[in-house]
């Protein structure tokens, strides 16, 4: 399985390396997990410069994607040779995720039409001006579509694509595995509370776990 977390110029850290190290907890190997990039490089808003790792194109025949977030994501939107290829995301063949500002890239590539999104505070005005209705929640998906608002959300986009990709268990082990030393119960627990109303009734196999609403 392939999973790409699309990264731009100006890119949040927080929000495609967190997803990108929670991701790789799995270690399976039929799972890659990439950075997919418009360029060969791309540099941080704070200067970190990274290497492709898959190109959009790639990213768009992926398992599933997170839309990361940036300072340049509103000239993102408004860069046709990026939104042309970025038009090929299907939420009916691929998991599909975005990132505090990513939730802008789907609501203008149409992939938000009738389901509210969570993003950061800085982005609200613009998703709500494009059409959607935002929340005052950290996470929210509908289908195979999710939205996560906050740098430190970006634990919950990643432990929903392993829960429906691998299942509950791989999920909770990846959380666990990054959860801070003497609060890994706490903060497990409260990704939970996040993701799972929003999971399909049987991903996996964690005990204890409660009722579960498409």
């Amino acid at each position: 399985m392939h999973i790409a977390i699309l990264t731009f110029e100006g890119y949040n850290e927080l929000d495609s390396l967190i997803a990108l190290g929670v991701l790789n907890r799995v270690g399976t190997d039929d799972w890659r997990v990439t950075i997919a990039t418009p360029s060969p490089k791309v540099t941080s808003m704070n200067g970190v410069t990274i290497e492709r790792m898959s190109t959009l194109e790639e990213a768009c025949a992926a398992d599933a994607v997170i839309v990361g977030s940036g300072i340049a994501t509103r000239e993102v939107v408004e860069d046709p040779a990026i939104m042309d290829i970025l038009r090929r995301l299907d939420p009916s063949r691929q998991l599909i995720a975005a990132q505090c500002s990513g939730a802008l890239v789907l609501a203008r590539l149409g992939l938000l039409d009738g389901i509210p999104a969570c993003t950061d505070l800085t982005t609200r005005p613009w998703v709500v001006a494009a059409g959607v209705e935002v929340l005052d929640q950290p996470f929210y998906a509908k289908g195979d579509i999710a939205t996560a608002g906050g740098c430190l959300a970006s634990h919950y986009l990643a432990a929903w694509i392993i829960a429906r990709l691998k299942g509950d268990a791989a999920a909770e082990s990846a959380l666990h595995y990054v959860a801070p030393v003497g609060e890994k119960q706490e903060y497990v627990e409260r990704a939970w509370r996040n993701i799972t109303p929003y999971l399909p009734a049987a991903t996996g196999a964690r005990s204890n776990s409660p009722v579960r609403v498409a």
